[in-house]
């Protein structure tokens, strides 16, 4: 059953992965890079640490960097990973602390293997167009032919795995009512279960309200391919991005060159600025007032979800400490969302000190 959950969740997540790359095109990267990409699609997605490096010879620069959780591949992963940890759990009449301490171990023990075998696996250096402009025209007269790669830190990668993992399993058994738990446990899970469950429910239901409004997004307007591709790679990012900002929440972002991610016009407006961005409802209301609506949504949602926890908790509890224990689990999930949610990305090349070929997107 370990091995089936670990396989299956490394195989969604791969599938994800890979549609969502083969949709943003990178199924064109040269010497057959696509595969690896794909790899190291899976590896980030559970916290692995990734380098970029450059080649183009003695009379270029180049510089890269990325830091980006895909959060569709992740929520693939992890909602995988949690049905499979759960599943024999639920025939028991109580999960005692040394089974769940075992069936953890188990799991992370295949876990850790598998992960360990794609951070190996996520590597590829491949070459860069400079295209007909005078960076290519000065890259043929000097020989200069940049290359771009990227490698995986292999213990980060195995010690973040790791925390993800453990980080899902706790999430899971939090958020659920059909694993009893022991006795002891009995007064922290009345506590913790209700509000777990609607916090799951809350961002759950966020990326629901986002995937439909990107296929009618994608229906009206066109751009099929680039929506795919949004939905599955980051849909997260954007819909739990939203869930901040009608919260009330404020971002820091640019976007600088045609830096080819799947970035919704209306924060592509805000951020291509020169300098830092600051994204919030007012800078966004500036250029579509229809934003406001997310604290209408939020306010929605957020009602629901305290409705949810309500109908799971204690008869005994009273209306405050409702409120108290859905503000604490709602300031613990929005922190998770903004170290979850941050994005950074360029590649950068210059041939005689002309030209910066590349750009991002950070926030």
């Amino acid at each position: 059953m370990a091995l089936l959950t670990v396989v299956g969740a490394m195989a969604a997540m791969g599938v994800v992965a890979a549609l969502g790359l083969w949709a943003a095109g990178a199924a064109d990267l040269p010497d057959n890079a696509f595969p690896r990409v794909v790899v190291a699609g899976v590896v980030t997605a559970v916290g692995g640490s990734m380098e970029l490096s450059g080649d183009a010879g003695a009379l270029a620069e180049t510089h890269a960097g990325v830091t980006v959780l895909p959060l569709s591949v992740t929520l693939t992963g992890a909602l995988v990973v949690g049905a499979g940890f759960l599943r024999p759990l639920r025939h028991r009449a109580v999960a005692g602390a040394g089974q769940l301490a075992g069936w953890a171990a188990r799991l992370a023990v295949l876990w850790l293997a598998a992960l360990a075998g794609l951070a190996f696996a996520a590597r590829q250096t491949f070459a860069v167009d400079l295209g007909d402009g005078v960076l290519g025209a000065i890259g043929g007269l000097f020989g200069a032919e940049p290359t771009v790669g990227f490698t995986t830190d292999v213990p980060l990668t195995v010690g973040f795995g790791l925390l993800w993992l453990l980080g899902v399993l706790l999430i899971a058994l939090l958020a659920t009512r059909g694993v009893p738990l022991p006795a002891r446990l009995r007064r922290p899970q009345a506590s913790a279960r209700p509000v777990a469950y609607a916090m799951v429910a809350l961002l759950l239901a966020y990326v629901a309200v986002g995937l439909v409004v990107a296929l009618v997004t994608a229906a009206a307007r066109g751009h099929v391919a680039q929506t795919f591709a949004l939905i599955l790679l980051g849909l997260p990012n954007l819909t739990w991005l939203a869930l901040t900002l009608g919260l009330g929440a404020t971002w820091n972002g640019r976007v600088d060159g045609p830096f080819g991610l799947p970035v919704p016009h209306l924060l592509d407006e805000v951020l291509r600025t020169p300098d830092v961005s600051t994204l919030n409802l007012g800078t966004l209301a500036e250029h579509d007032h229809r934003v406001w609506w997310l604290v209408t949504v939020d306010a929605v949602l957020l009602i629901a979800a305290a409705f949810l926890a309500a109908a799971r908790s204690p008869a005994r509890l009273r209306l405050w400490e409702h409120a108290l224990r859905m503000a604490v689990a709602l300031v613990l999930t929005v922190l998770l969302i903004c170290l979850t949610g941050r994005i950074s990305a360029h590649y950068g090349l210059s041939l005689l000190g002309i030209g910066d070929v590349g750009g991002g997107l950070s926030g």
